[in-house]
């Protein structure tokens, strides 16, 4: 029974619950009006019954003292002829003798004992004759205090019951018209609201199978009895009213909704993921990264950029060019995002940024390409800039390498020309001083022959070392030992000029392959330097270290004399590049020393002024330079398992 009542449809239902509720509350009101008219009817008939017995007990009092019996058979025949409801009527005397009655075919005796009256009321009985009911009036008949008879009225509740079948067939004809009226107002009300429902559950469907449904994703780790019941709904309809369909059509819709916020979750989780991994790449990244919007104003930038330009990054967004840089720079940089916005082609340029009080000049390598929407245009230009300060300082020194090379062989070209006779004019200057007395001016004149020349020669000779026209002997050496030599060597000359000589060498004694002899020339000019460049008096400290990771010794020079200056620290290797005044010198000792270095696979640099770690490390006198760092690093040979310790 209720699987039937639910697969009724909803417009069914409405017309039978409304049905059912005007039909119980019309019969409810019917049976109390009917109830309530019934009692008003009778009590009206008993009332009037009354009035007809008591008058006709008034009006019999005269006749029933003389005994006039015609007339007293007058009054109850006109009684009953004057109302059809009036049954029968009779008169008895206080012996309850009947002395005048309505009954043509005999006075029923029973009916005198039927009612009797008490006292001066009126008593009123219900008789029932068998054939019908009717009330039955009993109106005493008194004379002063006597008793002089009764009057007995018989009246009808046929009229009574005839009234309330009509009232109750009037009632009923009001209630179906009643009830028909209501099913069709239910009729009509069902029948917007079922077609309001219907609309709704057709594009409740038409969204689950259409937008969410094809969408609906089913993967490992979600419900798989949600996805089950969905696909049911979808392939098997519910059966029942349009509300239980239109629930179930939402329910499905809900659990589709349900998957598809689970897989948007699961998207949006993988989205912020992969911007954070993006961001985290982009900010980790050395280069300065930035993204232009078509208006030329920054849409993003990285961390590192955003550190050069000393702002935050979500200060930067949002601004332009030329609300960060200075007018000419951010003209020229907004010139070329422009260009690339225009035309689409990509900019590669390298740019110098001008020397600061904070900051040596620095050198950028920078790129700008265009960005394309999904329709192919060009919605932003993204540029990458990367510092290439110490590859631009490689490529000065790889040029100044080359110019030295090239010079060095041109030098050494020359010097070996000019060697044998150079040679020659020593030995006849020589010659010629042993046939002339010492006092002579001439024997004189030779002696400064002679000298001049073996500056030469020495001058030659430099430049044959510095373009290493002279061959190395290259043997098994200490490399600490090479050092500790030359300073033993020149230490009681420094001494007496007031400067220190301190050593920190590496204790496991490196061994190299190397030309000591030449070497010791390397570490003698550097200490010639250094004892030149510090004026009155200082410190020269010397230390070693070795690296095994990097198979290699590395020597440091650092003195605390006046220093070089940035503009000439890249020149010093330079032949004939010299501080010395004239005469003083040849500029060739560190060109030299360049040369016997390169020649032994190492590398020699210069730093000034001290690092600040070196300079605290040093006992520098109060008045002390800028100081100049040398660092010779030499390739070592294979070390031994001890070293290697």
């Amino acid at each position: 029974m209720t699987d039937l009542f639910s697969r009724l449809k909803f417009r069914t239902k409405i017309n039978l619950g409304l049905t059912l509720i005007v039909a119980f509350t019309s019969l409810l009101i019917a049976i109390f009006v009917i109830r309530m008219s019934s009692d008003a009817l009778i009590e009206q008939s008993r009332k009037r019954g009354e009035v007809l017995a008591g008058n006709l007990a008034l009006r019999a009092e005269n006749p029933l003292l003389s005994v006039d019996l015609l007339n007293l058979g007058s009054m109850v025949n006109e009684l009953k002829k004057a109302d059809s409801e009036i049954e029968y009527a009779f008169i008895m005397d206080e012996q309850n003798r009947v002395l005048a009655n309505t009954f043509s075919d005999g006075f029923p005796v029973q009916l005198k004992e039927a009612n009797e009256s008490v006292g001066n009321k009126i008593s009123v009985v219900t008789v029932d004759t068998g054939k019908s009911r009717l009330f039955d009036f009993a109106a005493p008949i008194f004379l002063s205090d006597k008793k002089l008879g009764m009057v007995r009225i018989g009246l009808s509740r046929s009229g009574i019951h005839a009234v309330v079948q009509n009232l109750i067939f009037a009632i009923m004809v009001l209630t179906g018209a009643v009830l028909l009226l209501a099913v069709l107002i239910s009729t009509q009300f069902a029948r917007q609201l079922t077609l309001r429902l219907g609309s709704l559950q057709k594009h409740a469907e038409d969204i689950v199978t259409t937008h969410l449904g094809p969408g609906l994703r089913k993967d490992e780790n979600k419900d798989e009895n949600i996805t089950d019941k969905f696909k049911r709904i979808v392939s098997n309809p519910p059966k029942g009213d349009e509300i239980q369909e239109l629930t179930e059509t939402f329910d499905a819709m809900g659990m589709s909704l349900a998957c598809h916020i689970e897989d948007l979750q699961i998207t949006e989780a993988d989205l912020t993921r992969q911007k954070e991994l993006l961001k985290t790449i982009i900010n980790v990244s050395p280069d300065f990264v930035s993204l232009l919007g078509p208006q030329l104003t920054y849409l993003a930038v990285n961390k590192t950029y955003a550190e050069h330009l000393g702002r935050s990054e979500e200060e930067i967004i949002g601004l332009t060019d030329a609300e960060i840089y200075p007018e000419e720079t951010a003209a020229a940089r907004m010139e070329e995002a422009r260009v690339v916005l225009e035309t689409g082609r990509p900019v590669n340029k390298e740019t110098r940024e001008p020397e600061t009080d904070d900051s040596p000049p620095r050198w950028f390598h920078t790129i700008r390409v265009p960005v394309h929407g999904q329709s192919n245009n060009i919605i932003g230009v993204l540029s990458t800039s990367r510092e290439i300060t110490e590859l631009k300082s490689y490529q000065a020194q790889l040029i100044q390498s080359q110019k030295m090379e090239s010079i060095g062989k041109l030098a050494g070209g020359v010097a070996h020309e000019i060697n044998t006779p150079l040679g020659i004019i020593l030995g006849y200057a020589q010659l010629l001083q042993e046939d002339l007395d010492p006092e002579d001016q001439i024997a004189k004149d030779m002696s400064i022959i002679e000298k001049q020349t073996r500056v030469c020669r020495k001058i030659v000779a430099d430049l044959l070392g510095f373009s290493r026209q002279n061959e190395s002997e290259k043997i098994t050496m200490c490399f600490n030992n090479s050092i500790l030599e030359v300073v033993q060597l020149v230490s009681h000359t420094f001494k007496l000029e007031q400067v220190r000589i301190s050593t920190e060498l590496d204790d496991r004694f490196p061994i190299i392959h190397g030309d000591p002899e030449k070497l010791k020339q390397v570490w003698l000019n550097l200490l010639s330097n250094a004892l030149e460049a510090i004026d009155e008096k200082g410190n020269i400290h010397i230390s070693t270290q070795l690296d095994t990771a990097s198979m290699t010794i590395t020597a440091i020079f650092a003195d605390t004399g006046h220093g070089v200056e940035a503009k000439n620290i890249n020149a010093i290797f330079d032949p004939f590049y010299s501080t010395k005044p004239v005469g003083k010198g040849t500029g060739l000792g560190l060109s030299v020393s360049f040369g016997i270095i390169k020649d032994h696979g190492g590398t020699i640099e210069a730093v000034s002024p001290l690092p600040r770690s070196l300079r605290n490390t040093l006992e520098l006198p109060a008045k002390s330079g800028p100081g100049t760092l040398f660092k010779v690093t030499l390739p070592l040979d294979e070390l031994s398992e001890e070293e290697q310790l």
